[in-house]
């Protein structure tokens, strides 16, 4: 078997940036292990898409999806030792997903921040170690991991996961001289704020006069990111955070 393997986390409503990296790399002729939870966007404010894990496998054909809770601390090496049996390699590991409530200052919760801390973080650096150990090919591996730009300006009302996802970009450059020997490189994208359907029509509007462009990030920009960095082209690129928001104004 000579055809690339990905395995893409955080996959479950057809609007979301994962299913967008789905259709990218498969379209690129990728074969692809997917995952997610719906439960956990079916629960949120903004709805699931109950019908969008099944839609999507038929738009794509040879793809499959399995359902792993990554509060589990086995789901990880599980989900890399299910792309190996399916299909003998794997090559990318692209990691959308992410665990985001409200959580501002002086109302935290002990176990809220704890939530945070093992979807966004263990699970990011256990999905490294068990595809590092899974990737033997020598070249051409790739971990993309993805963040919100924490560096760039506060969140207050989500702190928990602006400190997660923080994290997740220091991770990147934790681990990019620890996996490049090994023949994978490490990166980490920044997409903005990006129209997955989350938004009331009053706040896209307002958040839309921040961008030059007038408009949101969508989740086929943050794809073909994700499909630069997993192409040969991006060989010479490890341990960046690449923000890409489309010139995105904090202040006016």
């Amino acid at each position: 078997m000579t055809q690339r393997v990905a395995l893409v986390t955080g996959v479950s409503r057809r609007i979301g940036i994962g299913a967008a990296v789905a259709r990218t790399l498969a379209a690129d002729g990728w074969r692809l292990l997917l995952t997610g939870l719906p439960e956990f966007d079916d629960a949120q404010p903004y709805g699931g898409d109950p019908e969008g894990v099944p839609a999507l496998l038929g738009e794509l054909g040879d793809a499959a999806h399995v359902r792993a809770d990554l509060l589990d601390p086995a789901a990880p090496a599980d989900l890399v030792g299910e792309a190996l049996r399916r299909h003998g390699r794997l090559d990318a590991v692209v990691a959308v997903h992410a665990y985001c409530t409200d959580t501002p200052f002086g109302a935290l919760d002990a176990a809220e921040i704890d939530r945070h801390l093992l979807v966004n973080v263990r699970a990011t650096l256990l999905l490294a170690e068990a595809f590092a150990e899974a990737f033997t090919a020598g070249e051409g591996g790739r971990l993309v991991l993805f963040s919100s730009g924490q560096r760039l300006g506060p969140m207050p009302q989500t702190l928990a996961y602006a400190v997660s996802k923080a994290a997740v970009e220091n991770a990147t450059f934790q681990l990019s001289p620890l996996l490049m020997p090994r023949g994978i490189t490490v990166n980490c994208v920044h997409p903005g704020p990006t129209d997955t359907g989350y938004a009331s029509a009053e706040a896209y509007a307002e958040v839309a006069k921040l961008f030059p462009g007038g408009r949101w990030g969508t989740p086929q920009d943050a794809a073909r990111l994700v499909r630069f960095l997993c192409s040969s082209d991006a060989d010479w690129i490890t341990g960046q955070v690449i923000d890409s928001e489309g010139g995105f104004r904090r202040h006016v």
